[in-house]
């Protein structure tokens, strides 16, 4: 429900926005600060350097792997893991619109 009229007529936006601008000044109003920046967009995040940083660790892990666990499942996982060729994501251009406006 609108609240209740100042003078007999309504006012117009401008003489509001007049009214406000004045209100605000005789209050010495600062404005907001500008907003914390945002988080990088999720292709940003999940750059292709982070994979082949993983993909590095993933390598190390295999290196240490112990002698018991050299045929197991683990071992197959990270060998494919090593195996991948990251480098051709590197080349890739993401269009616009994912996050790179």
């Amino acid at each position: 429900m609108p609240g209740r009229r100042i003078g007999a007529v309504a006012m117009t936006p401008a003489q509001r926005q007049a009214r406000r601008r004045a209100r605000l000044r005789r209050e010495n109003y600062t404005p907001p600060a500008a907003p914390a920046r945002r988080t990088p967009s999720r292709p940003q995040r999940w750059a292709v350097a982070v994979l082949i940083d993983l993909q590095d660790q993933y390598r190390a892990w295999l290196d240490n792997l112990p002698a018991s666990l050299e045929g197991s499942r683990l071992a197959e996982q990270l060998h494919a893991v090593a195996e991948l060729d990251l480098e051709e994501l590197q080349a890739i251009e993401l269009p616009r619109g994912c996050g790179r406006d």
